[in-house]
């Protein structure tokens, strides 16, 4: 339901200034019927106060009722407070109205003065009082037809920019969440296959089974060393803390090695050194072949192969496992296939993975060196 009481500040305090300026304007001239000149400005302000709600009705017929002024009252030409009301109304019928349907009001403003040229107004009229009209009731209108468009403007760039914050933080959300998986997953799975080990050996091989163990905590002091780092990086904007520098292909090897501690046997056929790749490549492939050997490490027969080729797509990584029934990447969490399609979309590259009829789990990612 629409209410017809206005805002309690913004919409009634220029008219009720405008109406005591008025009034004090008429009482210190004293025109004649200087009276009813003050009754009829009180009204013509006193329907501005609904301009905001209903600029084509009570704007228009405010100008109307103080057009009446010279047919009772003083003529429109002795006091000056009525120009600024008549201008505080053509202002609203461009201001608070989407389209051009104000020009109706003021089709109908400029209508009455004319009329009161002509009916009330004893003297001689020609071509300069038109043009006077016409500098009375363009300037408002304009100036609030451009107030209008640039205060849509602005709602539009505010609109704009919380979309964008909000973006922000849906990527910087999917981002952290992107790199505490790929930085705990493979140590937490590690964890997991050796404690499941020693728990077999603590009975039969006590001494392997506590070489197993340390090699655990070994995985969870890593573990934390890197849940750290990554907590200060999301802390440190400009580096203040010297940080080591993200992983890269240049640890693959050693990545490799870690694997193969925890039990799993990795196949890798990396065709002599790589060229230097762009920092977000190089990165992104380390992350992608470390969820690869996790997923291996988690689902497989603790097998697993990975090669690197540099071809004229760009980075080639191909993965495969041998995954028994029941199992594969499909039935965790997702987020690690998840992860890595996110830093595949963004470098422009492209990932494909399926399970073939022999019940092995492969992956294929290609990372476009010269798009990045």
């Amino acid at each position: 339901m629409t209410r017809w009481w206005p805002e309690p500040v913004p919409a009634a305090a220029l008219p009720a200034g405008l109406a005591a300026l008025g009034a004090t304007e008429l009482a210190l001239l004293q025109p004649r019927g200087w009276g009813i000149g003050v009754l009829i400005e009180v009204a013509a302000c006193m329907f501005l106060v609904w301009r905001r709600r209903k600029p084509l009705l009570f704007a228009t017929l405010s100008t109307a009722v103080l057009l009446v002024m010279p047919w009772v009252g003083p003529q429109l030409n002795e006091p000056a407070v009525p120009i600024l009301i008549w201008a505080v109304s053509i202002f609203a019928l461009g201001r608070w109205l989407p389209d051009l349907s104000g020009l109706a009001g003021v089709a109908v403003i400029v209508a009455l003065v004319f009329a009161d040229y002509a009916l009330v107004d004893p003297r001689h009229h020609n071509w300069s009082d038109v043009m006077f009209v016409a500098a009375l009731i363009a300037p408002p209108y304009v100036l609030a037809r451009i107030t209008r468009r640039l205060a849509e403007q602005k709602e539009l760039l505010e609109r704009q920019q919380e979309l964008i914050r909000r973006q922000a933080v849906r990527d910087e959300r999917d981002r952290i969440a992107r790199e505490m998986h790929d930085v705990i997953a493979h140590s937490v799975s590690a964890m997991v296959v050796q404690t499941a080990a020693a728990q077999d050996l603590v009975r039969c091989d006590p001494a392997r089974a506590e070489n197993i163990l340390a090699d655990v905590a070994d995985s969870g002091r890593r573990a934390l060393a890197e849940t750290g780092r990554l907590l200060q990086v999301l802390r440190d904007e400009h580096n203040e803390l010297r940080l080591e520098p993200s992983p890269g292909l240049a640890n693959l090897s050693g990545l490799v090695e870690e694997f193969r501690a925890s039990g799993l046997r990795v196949d890798l056929d990396v065709p002599g050194p790589l060229p230097s790749l762009p920092a977000a490549v190089d990165v992104s492939a380390y992350r992608i072949a470390q969820e690869a050997l996790t997923n291996a490490l988690k689902h497989g027969d603790r097998t697993a192969s990975l090669r690197l080729r540099l071809t004229a797509r760009g980075l080639l990584i191909q993965a495969s496992n041998p995954a028994s029934a029941g199992t594969g990447a499909g039935d965790g969490s997702g987020l690690g296939l998840l992860g890595m399609a996110e830093r595949v979309s963004l470098l422009g590259g492209s990932l494909v993975h399926s399970r073939t009829h022999d019940g092995r789990f492969e992956l294929s990612a290609t990372l476009p060196v010269a798009a990045s």
